[in-house]
């Protein structure tokens, strides 16, 4: 569940200090944790160049990569390292209450907490702070969750040009005024767009047909014509889908996967809201769940929620975390001329979360880090009316870069 029932959210502050994330690369420790918890075991890093000439002119650097595995942040420890710098990144609460250990080393890598479910002025403070004084690279992932999905770029939130932009005004101001000139360093706000793609080091038939294997055991499927690793991996997502169609309709329906992937989340989400005497804000899945979530939150803290109010409560969370999910398996991903091994992985990998609440990841992989160059940030506000260029110019390198990257993988 991302909403932390336990206890009221608290500011998490960024750990300034150098000796810990130096022990931390030095030891290599996020390299055994991604091996172990994740499955990746191998890197590469493009266009760091970009990064340097940055960092060298003095510029306060927000790092903005694409977010689809739970081991993005952690990977881009690896260019940091080679760089010889230390990074600070926004991460959700709730990451910070996975437990001690985590909380403990989050901190020590540089993350500091954003409260997804309210407004945290506090922690966009802080990310604007970071960009102006320029001693290290902000990294804020713009999609704001992970949507599991590789090679599909989710819409990007605009908080990030925000930060950005006030960073950029406020150095500039600095920049004018002597007596702060030299704190707020020579150059200006700029942001790189990360694009990261993980590729299987291996071929995936025997890690793939086992996974398939089990999931088709506990549905009781036996005794099963032959069939490709793909049409196996779209008729259990369909068999999952209609389960969950059973769950929530009482019935399971018939059409295209799209389109029933579409109603059962209008209907969880609507469902909710009738629920929770909330009106729907937009017709973004995200934005509704955001409602959702942030009610959930506040009613639970702010009118001391008895025992079966705050049951509700988690299962309202709980259906909206279901949505989002679902909303992760995009049109045509698995189309015969367009699937490729790291789609079918994320694929399987995608399910069992679903409804195991973890994944394998035994299959090796292989995390490629590429840089774009510098976006600098115009002071000036967006027009109105008009999308944000700075994001336009964003969401274009990301998708470009990712299009480009997902030609790697390799095609079933």
């Amino acid at each position: 569940m991302t909403v932390v029932f336990e206890r009221p959210y608290e500011f998490v502050p960024p750990f300034r200090g150098t000796l810990w994330p130096w022990l931390i690369q030095r030891l290599r420790l996020y390299d055994r944790y991604l091996k172990r918890k994740e499955g990746v075991v191998d890197y590469e890093l493009r266009g760091t160049e970009h990064l340097k000439q940055s960092l060298d002119a003095e510029h306060g650097v927000l790092l903005a990569p694409n977010h689809c595995r739970y081991a993005d942040p952690l990977v881009m420890g690896w260019p940091a390292r080679q760089l010889g710098i230390h990074v600070h990144a926004m991460a959700s609460w709730h990451l910070f209450n996975e437990g001690r250990f985590d909380r403990f080393a989050l901190r020590r890598m540089g993350a500091f907490s954003i409260f997804r479910e309210g407004n945290d002025r506090q922690s966009l403070e802080t990310a604007i702070d970071i960009l102006v004084e320029g001693r290290r690279p902000l990294i804020i992932f713009p999609e704001g969750t992970t949507n599991r999905t590789n090679d599909k770029l989710k819409p990007l939130l605009d908080g990030v040009a925000f930060i950005a932009r006030t960073a950029a005004k406020r150095r500039a101001k600095r920049h004018a005024d002597p007596a702060q000139s030299a704190a707020a360093g020579s150059g200006q706000v700029v942001v790189h767009p990360v694009a990261i793609k993980y590729l299987c080091l291996e071929n995936i038939d025997r890690w793939a047909t086992q996974q398939l294997d089990q999931f088709e055991q506990r549905l009781g499927w036996k005794l099963m014509p032959r069939r490709s690793i793909r049409e196996r991996t779209v008729q259990l997502a369909e068999a999952l889908l209609a389960l969950k169609e059973v769950q929530y309709f009482g019935h399971s329906n018939g059409g295209d996967l799209s389109t029933r992937r579409d109603n059962l989340i209008a209907h969880v989400l609507s469902s909710t809201e009738a629920q929770m005497q909330l009106d729907q804000p937009s017709k973004e899945t995200r934005e509704r769940v955001r409602l959702i979530r942030s009610t959930a939150s506040s009613r639970y803290f702010d009118n001391g929620a008895d025992p079966s109010t705050a049951t509700e409560l988690k299962r309202c969370v709980l259906a909206a975390d279901f949505a989002q999910d679902l909303s992760s398996y995009p049109d045509s991903y698995l189309m015969p001329d367009q699937v490729t091994d790291t789609r079918i992985v994320e694929t399987i990998q995608r399910m069992q979360e679903t409804v195991n609440g973890n994944a394998d990841h035994t299959i090796p992989l292989k995390a490629v880090i590429e840089f774009a160059p510098a976006i600098e940030v115009d002071t000036r506000r967006a027009p109105k009316g008009q999308r944000d260029p700075l994001m336009q110019s964003l969401e274009d390198e990301l998708t470009t870069r990712l299009a480009k990257l997902a030609t790697e993988a390799r095609k079933l």
